[in-house]
C-alpha cells in the first residue's frame, strides 16, 4: 500500500515496480483509480501465523516473479518452502510482481496446468 495514495503515485509505482513492462491498460487504469477509492484504508485480514501455515496439509503452488521490486523473490521462495510443507515454489524469470499476469500469462497458465495435472 502507498502512503498518501493518488492516481499519479499508483501509476508511478507500477512503472517502477514493473520496470516499464507493458501492462493491460484497462487493468492499470483500474489499479490507479483504486488508489483513491474508497477514501478509507481497505480492511484486510491478518497474515496467517507461521505455525498456521506449517499446519496446512494441502498442496499449493507459489509463483514468484524473479524481477519483483515489491517482494524479494528469493526470500519469498525460501519462506514459502520453509513454511508450507507441501508447497511447490516456482520463480518465473524476466517478470515483476505486478506484470506477472500480463506479460507472462502463458507461463502462469502452464505452471498452473502442470500443477493441477500432477497427482497429489
Amino acid at each position: 500500500m502507498l502512503a498518501r495514495p493518488s492516481e499519479a503515485r499508483a501509476a508511478g509505482f507500477l512503472r517502477w515496480e514493473t520496470g516499464g513492462s507493458p501492462l493491460d491498460p484497462d487493468w492499470a487504469r483500474l489499479y490507479c483509480l483504486a488508489a483513491t477509492f474508497p477514501a478509507a484504508r481497505p480492511v484486510t485480514g491478518p497474515r496467517p501465523r507461521p505455525e498456521a501455515l506449517a499446519a496446512l496439509r494441502a498442496r499449493c503452488l507459489v509463483l514468484a516473479a524473479a524481477d519483483s521490486r515489491a517482494h524479494n523473490p528469493r526470500t519469498l521462495a525460501e519462506r514459502a518452502a520453509a513454511l508450507l510443507p507441501r508447497a511447490e515454489v516456482r520463480t518465473l524469470p524476466g517478470v515483476s510482481h505486478h506484470a506477472l499476469p500480463h506479460t507472462q500469462a502463458s507461463a502462469v497458465t502452464a505452471e498452473l496446468t502442470a500443477f493441477l495435472a500432477r497427482k497429489p
